[in-house]
């Protein structure tokens, strides 16, 4: 159990939390990359990990074939076989990632029968593999902005009718685009 004391106001002029002389909030508008030394170095992150719901995201989808049986789920694949063929993924992996993929919420097992064959399962993403699709797009962007060397993207995202390109993005409550440089992160008590 975390006991963390009370989160004090902001420090107007560095626009961070203090409490008790530690730093609990982060600036990103002064503070946007490492490499650029803005960020000070900490000897730990501020939110334990048994607490933190990044971690726990990172275990239940974080693994390279979790990620890639999710990348294919979001194309429509479905069934076991399928996604061994295109992956290239041993049987016991699959198996044990779709177990866990279920187990978390991610994905929902329901049965199809091909005509003379027995019943078996497909997965299906749930509405909380579904909520992963923004965050796939936005590792896609990544991907794209970083890895490509110059090749042109293999896909794109645009809006259905418009026709314009769209990206994941931050936005208020209102709907406004937050620009990172003007987010600010802050620990809730």
């Amino acid at each position: 159990m975390c006991l963390a004391p009370p989160l004090a106001e902001p420090d107007a002029a560095r626009n961070v939390t203090m409490v008790a002389g530690r730093k609990l909030g982060l600036d990103l508008r002064s503070e946007l990359s490492q490499t650029s030394g803005m960020v000070p170095r900490a000897p730990n992150s501020p939110v334990p990990l048994d607490i933190c719901h990044l971690a726990k995201a990172i275990e239940a989808v974080g693994d390279r074939w979790t990620l890639l049986i999710l990348r294919s789920s979001l194309f429509g694949v479905r069934r076991f076989d399928d996604y061994q063929k295109e992956l290239g993924i041993p049987r016991t992996v699959l198996s044990g990632r779709l177990s866990k993929l279920v187990a978390a919420g991610v994905m929902a097992k329901q049965p199809y029968k091909e005509e003379g064959k027995r019943a078996r399962p497909e997965y299906v993403l749930t509405d909380a593999g579904e909520a992963l699709r923004p965050v796939l797009m936005g590792l896609t962007q990544w991907g794209d902005d970083w890895l490509a060397d110059g090749a042109t993207p293999p896909i794109s995202f645009t809006h259905a009718k418009s026709r314009q390109s769209v990206r994941p993005a931050f936005v208020d409550e209102d709907g406004n685009e937050t620009k990172l440089s003007e987010m600010r992160v802050s620990l809730r008590r």
